[in-house]
């Protein structure tokens, strides 16, 4: 198999009929074997109706399968990298915001300069303002993280090799891009078209883009341990400071009134940065508490696909 094309579902019912459409025509022009493998991630609509009869129609070629609740974009694409057979890996999203004829673009860069991941870097995005900010500020921690330069986005193409050792992660808290920076520092990009969504609504939302910020920082780095160190620091020295200060003041000056607010404000300041340092810490030790609990990273109700016998709706293992 040369290529396989993996896409989460959720909640892309109308859009799922054209993508597929579209796909087959671009992939067929490539002359290469390929198979497209959609994850449904739980999707509140349709979208499961419809991949039946798309997987029926085209049964060589389409893989369906079904998770048993919502588990997430990165985890659902981890279910889809157990199942792809390709050599080159092709994620992308459902909504055609990711133009499927841009894919021979992201396969002829990989095949020209040898690297291992390639991202589509869209020359003008084409989402909300807050998105956007949301983006940025995970591209930077991405950046600081890893020392990668450039943008990551859900639309790449990556080789076999980089996958397989992706999937030695087998626990929750995924964060694909991580992974991929993890076992590869070749990784590039190329410049595509990136298009208004048609239909729904982006199934990111604040709180899943704090979710995903926070599977980055905790789970590849200890800067946020770093910071509260920092911080913890910083205000050793303020009080350190303070302290002789007023020392000072008592020695060769003389209080007259000792300072209520300056008690108040050391105590308010020194509690907060404690209270964020503690709570930095439970973060690691809850993410420690769930993994060694074995949270799955998905669970399957369903797979059809044409060489796999459980074709009647049986649960399978992932």
């Amino acid at each position: 198999m040369d290529i396989s094309v993996i896409i989460p579902v959720y909640g892309s019912q109308a859009t799922l009929r054209p993508l597929t459409e579209r796909l087959v025509a671009v992939l067929d022009r490539t002359g290469k074997s390929y198979e497209i493998i959609f994850v449904d991630d739980d999707s509140p609509d349709q979208a499961w109706r419809e991949l039946t009869a798309l997987q029926g129609a085209n049964p060589a070629r389409i893989t369906a399968i079904q998770l048993t609740r919502n588990f997430g974009q990165h985890n659902a694409l981890m279910c889809g990298f157990h199942e792809a057979r390709g050599r080159y890996v092709v994620t992308m999203d459902d909504d055609l915001q990711h133009p499927p004829e841009e894919i021979p673009k992201l396969l002829a860069e990989i095949e020209r300069t040898g690297l291992d991941v390639v991202y589509g870097r869209y020359g003008q995005k084409q989402h909300r303002p807050w998105r956007n900010l949301g983006s940025l500020a995970m591209n930077l921690a991405y950046r600081k993280v890893f020392g990668i330069p450039g943008q990551f986005t859900a639309f790449r193409v990556i080789r076999r090799e980089i996958v397989e050792a992706a999937l030695s992660y087998g626990l929750n808290f995924t964060f694909i891009d991580g992974l991929l920076a993890w076992n590869t520092c070749r990784i590039g990009g190329v410049v595509v078209e990136h298009k208004e969504r048609q239909h729904g609504r982006s199934g990111y939302n604040l709180r899943k883009l704090i979710l995903l910020s926070f599977n980055l920082l905790t789970n590849f780095s200890i800067l946020p341990l770093q910071i509260s160190t920092l911080l913890g620091l910083f205000s050793a020295l303020v009080g350190f400071g303070l302290g002789a200060v007023y020392l000072w003041y008592a020695l060769f000056r003389g209080i007259a009134v000792p300072g209520y607010a300056s008690i108040i404000i050391a105590v308010l300041f020194l509690g907060g940065v404690q209270l964020f340092a503690i709570g930095i810490i439970g973060e690691y030790v809850g993410r420690l508490h769930l993994n060694v609990n074995r949270k799955p990273q998905f669970r399957v109700r369903r797979k059809l696909r044409d060489d796999e016998p459980h074709r009647d709706g049986t649960d399978v293992p992932p």
